[in-house]
């Protein structure tokens, strides 16, 4: 796992060269993908800011995410920190909305990650570094479990490239703290504080075996059959996520009859 460390830190840093920017910024929720993208940031030697953005969030996500914060900081001196509560931010937002959006639990969640993702580039653009992601490829290609335009917005995505289950590897051979290591995976966006798991229905191994299943559907057992069902089913209703903004192509015969205006 060294060797998939040290690519990841070198394309980091290259990217960052090339870029002409100064290094990263990345949102810390308490969980294994943004502990292994910010401790991989901060093996760069290139500036890290780790930021903690709670919003009505659970103490025990919040303290891990304190944890990690603090053991990255007394183990990088190029790494800094800054939590930005933005609960008041996110009940402003919530009031000020029409058609009672505030009942509706999943547009709400997924408006707690756009205000994080704008205080993000805010902070970003300011100290000329980058937005670091913090998805896997089970979530950026998979079933596409993200927010459009919130923790999906970002400059780059150092772990798209590998599963779940190899970012927990990586995660412990970079020596991310135990508390993150052994918790269930969760968004952090909802108040109950659920898993990854309880809105998904599967767990991130059985997600990966569905996302490389290639055989006869016959043979299978209930289980796997169900969560080939599942997966199929995210995937296909995400797909917007993952592909290109679709464009209107206008026929060059309609632009011509404009110019004849």
């Amino acid at each position: 796992m060294k060797e998939v460390s040290s690519f990841i830190v070198d394309w980091l840093n290259s990217y960052s060269k090339k870029s002409n920017t100064k290094g990263f910024v990345i949102g810390i929720s308490g969980g294994v993908d943004s502990a292994l993208t910010s401790t991989l940031c901060a093996l760069t030697g290139r500036k890290v800011i780790l930021v903690n953005m709670p919003i009505l969030q659970t103490s025990v996500e919040y303290q891990r995410a304190q944890k990690h914060i603090e053991n990255l900081k007394s183990r990088f001196e190029n790494v800094e920190a800054l939590e930005i509560d933005l609960t008041s931010v996110f009940q402003s937002f919530s009031s000020k909305m029409p058609f009672e959006t505030d009942n509706y639990l999943l547009a709400m969640a997924n408006s707690r990650a756009r205000i994080r993702m704008t205080t993000l580039y805010a902070i970003a653009q300011v100290q000329g570094c980058l937005v670091a992601g913090t998805g896997n490829k089970i979530e950026d290609f998979g079933i596409g479990f993200y927010t459009k335009y919130g923790d999906g917005g970002v400059d780059l995505s150092p772990i798209a490239d590998l599963t779940k289950t190899q970012v927990f590897k990586v995660a412990k051979d970079v020596d991310v703290i135990n508390d993150i290591l052994i918790a269930k995976p969760t968004d952090g966006l909802w108040p109950d504080g659920r898993s990854d798991e309880d809105q998904i229905g599967a767990t991130y191994p059985e997600l990966e075996w569905a996302m490389d299943y290639k055989g006869d559907e016959y043979e299978l057992s209930s289980r796997q059959k169900e969560v080939l069902k599942i997966y199929r089913s995210y995937h296909n209703a995400n797909k917007h996520k993952m592909d290109p903004i679709p464009v209107c192509e206008i026929p060059e015969e309609l632009k011509e009859n404009l110019l004849s205006l």
